[in-house]
């Protein structure tokens, strides 16, 4: 390849995100010689993005009951050793301030590049390389050490750590770089898609039309159901609540929303003083006026309340609290905030994140099968997995 430098270190870290940050600041504290390489020319370009650059760093009830993997047992080791009080502690001691939002969600005060900085600053008061705008071209294993050729030149290492996130987020620099590393190694791929992202629904659906309307929801698909803010869009539906439910949605699957989880229509009906209230205007009390007229078909909501048959009612209560919609599709890559799949974790120590058959080779956070709810999980998760491989390479 004519490249003329090779640089040998103890450790290479593959991908200057939250999680190879994580392990390489850890690894260089127990004197480990660290380099980490990455194609983009900033560390943390992803990290400095999520809670819409606010940083959503953890949440105060994390288990793993708030993620998703073919092997759900997996990141329970990790996320014990390094839980949502020492990712609060790892910010609160180097002067970052948050707050709690709704659902337990922690955000910064500041700004997500301050935590980006932040790691960056404790990594090279480890004594971390940390080497940018450095594309990696192969990568190999020869005679026990790995070998990464790159544009910057040549490096070996015992020990290469991948932590080059998934597919998500290609418009800021997202690659399969790290599935095709497992499977050039040999270790299978749990088949990755796009998660976290917004329900696509075809363009006449009975709701199309409703663009910009926001409003809180309870959508549940199959056995899960999230109460959270919904968004109509011109596609289809966003919002928390939906980007939950793409997690869990398949092809095929229907979703039911419940548009007024903290009333009961029925109730409400009934208490109205004025009976003779056309049926379209008295959900316009409750709901966005768009909404209300598009819950009901125009015979059903020109109606009074008063004589709404029970039937009628019936279909009302059904439009309102069980709304039924199988969408399209969920949106690409470049939507969704994480990719669920990745690198199979049952080829992998739960306790180090090493291939158990290749000593050596490590996988950390976003590229692993482990995809967590919204929320702040899944930066725990790789605050959590760049830790365990921290201690261990």
């Amino acid at each position: 390849m004519g490249l003329a430098t090779e640089a040998r270190y103890d450790v290479l870290v593959l991908g200057a995100g939250a999680s190879g940050l994580m392990c390489a600041m850890e690894a260089a504290k127990r004197g480990r010689r660290v380099a980490v390489l990455d194609h983009a020319g900033k560390a943390g370009r992803k990290l400095r993005l999520t809670g819409g650059g606010k940083c959503n760093f953890t949440n105060l009830d994390v288990s793993a009951a708030n993620y998703v993997s073919a092997n759900p047992h997996f990141c329970k080791s990790a996320l014990a050793r390094f839980d949502q009080y020492a990712a609060m502690e790892m910010l609160s001691s180097h002067g970052i301030a948050w707050e709690e939002r709704e659902q337990g969600r922690l955000f910064c005060l500041g700004s997500a590049g301050e935590v980006a900085g932040l790691l960056t600053t404790l990594c090279h008061r480890q004594g971390v390389d940390i080497l940018l705008d450095c594309t990696i071209r192969e990568v190999d294993r020869e005679q026990r050490l790995f070998r990464a050729a790159t544009s910057q030149g040549v490096f070996l290492a015992p020990s290469l750590v991948v932590a080059t996130g998934s597919p998500a987020w290609p418009q800021v620099g997202a690659t399969r770089l790290g599935l095709d590393i497992a499977r050039h190694f040999g270790l299978p791929v749990v088949p990755v898609r796009p998660a976290l992202a917004p329900l696509v629904m075809a363009k006449d659906w009975p709701l199309a039309g409703l663009a910009g309307i926001s409003l809180p929801a309870t959508a549940q698909v199959a056995d899960r159901s999230f109460s959270d803010h919904l968004l109509f869009t011109h596609e289809g539906l966003s919002g928390p609540a939906a980007l939950q439910v793409s997690l869990f949605w398949r092809p095929g699957l229907e979703v039911s929303i419940n548009f007024l989880p903290e009333l009961q229509l029925v109730d409400f009906l009934a208490s109205l003083p004025d009976r003779k209230v056309k049926l379209r205007n008295a959900l316009s009390r409750v709901l966005p006026a768009r909404l209300a007229a598009a819950l009901c078909s125009a015979e059903l909501g020109d109606k009074t309340v008063a004589n709404l048959s029970r039937a009628e009612q019936e279909t009302a209560l059904a439009s309102v609290h069980s709304f039924r919609v199988t969408p399209l599709s969920i949106e690409g890559f470049a939507k969704a905030e994480v990719a669920a799949g990745g690198v199979d974790t049952r080829e992998l120590s739960s306790k180090t994140m090493e291939a158990a058959q290749m000593p050596g080779l490590y996988f950390i956070g976003e590229v692993l099968d482990v995809t967590g709810m919204l929320g702040g999980y899944n930066l725990q998760w790789a605050w959590a997995s760049g830790f365990a491989a921290g201690q261990h390479v």
